[in-house]
């Protein structure tokens, strides 16, 4: 009633006051930096005192908070992810007996969990903590040595013997630049032989997972699904509780603000199963869905080429022997084995086929397409007596793919160039700027309702449902643009019983492979060294996998070099006679 000034957002006076003394509008619920003075003649006549004291400023300190770990918050992103793995049809069984177990033994060997603490962390974790508070916490805390499992629920955060369950004095808030307790020495300590856990380790996590269940699901649809909003990955700390509070250095140990990178969470994975000290994983077999004639099968697919270029993936498949069980499964601190990216296999052993049948040179597909295209005018009849189907037209199918190709990038980029980086949650990276954070927020809020009802809300377009393909094909959508049933008569010759490419000959991307340890790569990737052909269907897989070209080339430069290993070898002694 003392209080008759007009509110700052709605012009109402219609005012209430906080548990802090602060009136707020109760019409928008609008906070003042106003508190109410009370005159309190208990103690002493005659005297004012405001309702602002030490008192106040530890509950704003603490503000309704608990004490939190980061392992704690790594295990809710997990716990999150897995569960909208399940959504997408994996297994239950992967939640609680595979990932649950996995985490359960990172947290025991970086020594989080499941362990004595070491002293040494104990005595730093207690001196952040009585520095940033005014109250004596108990100097003796016994070790964490269980964490829930993942099934459990999000608000029960409390641990049997942890830090935060047997501290009754402790502070409101453990470090001044952190909302977690170990936020600050996360980020200073060398945790290198710990392998410390970041945002792209969950998805490690996950990667692996599907692995050791075998489910179908590659690590380029992993990350595909993150990108589209199926799984949680960007801005995923705001499903934390409430009271699990973040600010500061914890932002930047959850706060992401790219997007996952194929070769960094591929690289963790292995990392982490060598970390783990993890047994051999489940064969891959012939009837798993990671075994490179299931993949080519589907990626055959997916880019619009003939059914029949599967038999020769098959062949090559056979020929190298990567479609063999022991190269196929990993078995995790094997260094003499190499690391095996199943979809970027596949999509290399495509690659090398049609350079096999086609050569791609900017020539003589071009050629084959002239005689295929012209088969098809004259005879269709006989065309389709010998195959079936008509002929194969490499032009036909490029331009097709090249249309469709250009939308959906085009598309991508747009929603890249729109997607809103910025969470609903307010971040704070300090205490003394949370208000500051919040009332511009509030103010921001506030502005876009009012924009919106003036000009008229637009509805954010809604996220489409997941997919193992993005692109499909069918001859009743694509008004006879689909290859899937032609022929691949005009490209083979029948020979000694068996159909071989009409093609002689083949270039190699590359002589001499490089040290991947070394360099990276096995081979480098320069776009004008290549023809365009080439560059066109390394860009269509890269597109499909969401991947660099150079890795779908470091994977064909190896086919190539088991493929032709022998005349390679005699080609290199014959240079070396001619030079001696």
């Amino acid at each position: 009633r003392d209080f008759n000034e007009r509110c700052a957002q709605c012009s109402e006076v219609n005012w209430g006051l906080t548990d802090g003394g602060r009136y707020y509008c109760r019409s928008c619920h609008n906070v003042t930096e106003r508190t109410r003075e009370v005159v309190n003649t208990d103690f002493m006549t005659n005297s004012r005192v405001q309702t602002i004291s030490k008192g106040l400023k530890q509950q704003e300190k603490n503000d309704g908070g608990c004490e939190w770990y980061i392992c704690e918050g790594f295990q809710l992103v997990l716990k999150k992810q897995v569960e909208a793995l399940e959504a997408l049809g994996v297994c239950p069984q992967m939640k609680d007996e595979i990932l649950c177990n996995f985490w359960r033994c990172y947290l025991q060997k970086s020594k989080q969990a499941y362990c004595k603490r070491p002293a040494g962390e104990t005595v730093k974790t207690l001196s952040v903590c009585e520095s940033s508070t005014d109250v004596d916490s108990d100097p003796e805390r016994p070790s964490l040595l269980h964490l829930l499992s993942l099934s459990e629920s999000e608000g029960d955060l409390q641990t049997d013997c942890s830090f935060a369950s047997s501290v009754s004095k402790v502070s409101e808030s453990t470090s001044v630049y952190s909302g977690s307790v170990d936020g600050s020495l996360y980020l200073v300590e060398n945790q290198k032989e710990k392998l410390r856990m970041t945002m792209p380790m969950t998805l490690s996590f996950c990667y692996m997972a599907l692995l050791w269940v075998r489910e179908p699901i590659t690590l380029s649809e992993l990350l595909r699904f993150v990108v589209e909003g199926h799984i949680p990955y960007l801005n995923v700390f705001q499903h934390f509780p409430e009271k699990m509070k973040l600010c500061g250095l914890d932002l930047k140990i959850f706060c992401v603000e790219s997007w996952p990178v194929y070769e960094e969470v591929f690289n963790k994975m292995h990392e982490l199963a060598a970390f783990l000290d993890l047994p051999r994983f489940p064969d891959i077999t012939e009837s798993c869905f990671l075994h490179p004639d299931m993949l080519c099968m589907k990626y055959l697919m997916e880019a619009n080429l003939p059914d029949e270029l599967h038999n020769w993936t098959c062949r090559v498949v056979k020929k190298i022997g990567i479609g063999e069980v022991d190269f196929l499964t990993l078995t995790p601190g094997n260094k003499s084995t190499r690391k095996v990216k199943y979809d970027v296999l596949a999509a290399a052993v495509i690659v090398v086929v049609l350079k096999l049948l086609f050569l791609l040179d900017d020539h003589y597909e071009w050629l084959l397409s002239e005689f295929a295209e012209e088969r098809n005018k004259n005879n269709t009849e006989v065309c389709t007596f010998y195959s079936g189907g008509p002929y194969f037209e490499f032009k036909k199918w490029y331009e097709v793919v090249k249309h469709s190709l250009d939308l959906e990038q085009k598309k991508l980029d747009e929603e890249r160039a729109k997607y809103l980086w910025r969470c609903e949650k307010p971040l704070f990276y300090s205490v003394k700027n949370k208000s500051k954070v919040l009332k511009r927020r509030q103010m921001v809020m506030n502005l876009q309702n009012q924009f919106g009802k003036l000009s008229g809300s637009v509805q954010r377009a809604e996220k489409p449902n997941p997919s193992s393909f993005q692109l499909s094909w069918s001859e009743e959508k694509t008004n006879g643009s689909c290859f899937h049933g032609h022929s691949l008569k005009g490209v083979l010759q029948a020979k000694r019983g068996l159909l071989t490419a009409m093609n002689p000959d083949y270039w190699l991307c590359t002589v001499k492979l490089c040290n991947e340890n070394l360099c990276g790569h096995l081979a480098h990737y320069r776009e004008v060294e290549f023809p365009q052909s080439y560059h066109f269907v390394l860009g269509l897989f890269s597109f499909l996998l969401r991947i660099q070209p150079s890795y779908i080339h470091d994977e064909v430069c190896m086919i190539e070099h088991k493929l032709f290993d022998k005349k390679l070898c005699k080609k290199l002694k014959y240079n070396t006679v001619l030079r001696k």
